[in-house]
């Protein structure tokens, strides 16, 4: 909904809301560095801040943008629920919803999981789930996450750039997809 919110708002007031944003690569780098403390602390959230980069960098460059920053939180996340374990990880995320998704969690195919549970679930949340309950070594999660993030990246920043029929259109559509994956997905456990 903020993702939408902020898309109308910038597609339609970005004269005034461009003098309020900062320029060049000191404006990216502050986008980064909210990305990262974004993901580290759950459940804070930048991407409706993905509209207004887009307009401002181009959809490309937002994406890549976006990319850098979830990386880098996810495995800051990662690393401190391995070095830190439960305990720290309390007080920054749920261990109810952690666990709850932990369980949901392969132990065969982990890499291709891992790709795939990116797409759908928070970066933050899984980055914790990881770092906590599995024995996955660092590369293998690094590589994982990347590709996994990559294009939800991109397609969240191109999206900004839709009008905002299109955006709705796009979250409709994804959430059926979702609700319906999520029932087949039921079905077929029980």
């Amino acid at each position: 909904f903020l993702f939408l919110l902020v898309s109308y708002l910038v597609q339609n007031n970005i004269g005034n809301i461009d003098d309020y944003i900062v320029e060049g690569y000191f404006g990216a780098l502050m986008f980064i560095f909210i990305e990262i403390t974004a993901t580290v602390f759950a459940p804070i959230s930048a991407i409706p801040l993905l509209p207004l980069m887009s307009e401002k960098y181009g959809w490309f460059i937002a994406g890549l943008l976006s990319i850098v920053g979830w990386t880098i939180g996810s495995v800051i996340a990662f690393l401190i629920a391995r070095k830190y374990g439960s305990p720290l990880v309390r007080k920054l995320i749920s261990l109810e919803k952690i666990s709850e998704i932990e369980k949901r969690i392969p132990e065969t195919n982990l890499f291709w999981s891992i790709v795939f549970f990116r797409m759908i679930l928070p970066v933050d949340i899984l980055s914790y789930i990881l770092g906590l309950f599995s024995r996955i070594k660092f590369n293998t999660y690094f590589w994982a996450t990347l590709i996994g993030i990559s294009p939800f990246a991109f397609i969240l920043a191109y999206l900004g750039t839709l009008p905002l029929y299109y955006q709705i259109s796009f979250f409709i559509t994804g959430m059926l997809i979702l609700v319906l994956g999520y029932l087949l997905y039921k079905k077929k456990t029980i």
